[in-house]
């Protein structure tokens, strides 16, 4: 009975110690999410912004980084290089940005260096301050042609890998959990033995 009580534990044991170790693995091989962007989805502002900005989870990578700031006729009013400080990605515009309809396309690697990608709309009242203006975006493959809004594709589901150790550690529990069980199997089956003296002492 005792040896049954310390099997039952112990099988109990490797089953919690294995769904704590599986459950760490899952929410670390995730894929960084964004939480806020700025302006916020679907708002009207009074002129167009400096800069718009895509607030993650965690903090991405620079490599590959693109924000493109299209205008209802298509044309990006993004200048310069993406900027991303701490989980903060951001793109400054140019001046003379006019009213109306913004889509913002963004893209960068997520901290685990996996693409992500997606987008949001704004809308301006007014135009920017300033006479500079922005040359109409080639149409790719990838930018949306003029008067159209094409959001970006959804970047790929990856099933997140189980680490070689979690693998490991429950190939040894398995193991040891059969060990136990041909242990307790051998002490509760009587033995040739026990019965021999069972009959000698009924004669």
């Amino acid at each position: 009975m005792r040896l049954t009580r310390q099997f039952l534990s112990a099988l109990m044991g490797a089953f919690v110690l294995a769904a704590v170790l599986l459950g760490a693995v899952g929410p670390a091989s995730a894929h960084d999410t964004a939480e806020s962007t700025s302006p916020a989805a679907g708002a009207t502002v009074a002129t167009p912004p400096e800069k718009v900005s895509v607030t993650f989870d965690h903090n991405p990578l620079a490599l590959g980084s693109q924000i493109l700031v299209n205008d209802a006729a298509g044309t990006n009013w993004a200048d310069g290089p993406v900027e991303i400080v701490d989980n903060v990605a951001a793109q400054k515009l140019k001046a003379g940005a006019p009213a109306g309809l913004y889509t913002v396309q963004w893209r960068v690697a997520s901290s685990d260096g996996h693409p992500i990608e997606g987008t949001f709309t704004f809308t301006a009242t007014a135009g920017s301050t300033g006479g500079a203006t922005a040359a109409p975006a080639v149409p790719t493959a990838g930018t949306a042609q003029p008067g159209t809004t094409q959001a970006p594709a959804p970047a790929p589901e990856e099933t997140p890998s189980i680490p070689w150790s979690v693998m490991i550690f429950v190939a040894v529990a398995v193991g040891i959990l059969v060990a136990l069980g041909l242990m307790a199997k051998r002490r509760l089956t009587p033995g040739p033995d026990s019965s021999d003296k069972s009959d000698r002492g009924d004669t």
